[in-house]
């Protein structure tokens, strides 16, 4: 099984706006029952994309900065970033299906 890299406000401008690929962001924080409900969905996709789109994610609680520069109200949101620029995003959990739906025309 993939191991989602966890990344920090410091290292989101390198990881996630000057990647050279789609980026998945999962928002989340350990205390979220939803989140944690969709962890292992975002881990067992993150070994499917296979480099097609990197998957990422960022604690809210410990990195407040950049959740609150992109407007995030409420988690899990999932953001995709293209070319350094936010493309879309997904509040709430989700099953497979639904974010696999939401990744389709990243991949």
């Amino acid at each position: 099984m993939a191991n989602v890299k966890e990344i920090s406000d410091s290292e989101f401008e390198n990881e996630v706006l000057k990647a050279p690929v789609p980026v998945l962001v999962d928002f989340w924080a350990p205390w979220c029952g939803p989140c944690r409900a969709i962890a292992p969905i975002i881990e067992e996709l993150s070994g499917e994309l296979g480099g097609k789109v990197k998957v990422l994610k960022m604690n809210v609680d410990s990195n407040p900065a950049t959740p609150g520069q992109l407007g995030i109200r409420s988690i899990p949101t999932l953001k995709v970033f293209v070319n350094g620029a936010e493309a879309n995003q997904m509040v709430g959990a989700a099953s497979k299906e639904q974010i696999q739906d939401f990744l389709s025309q990243y991949c």
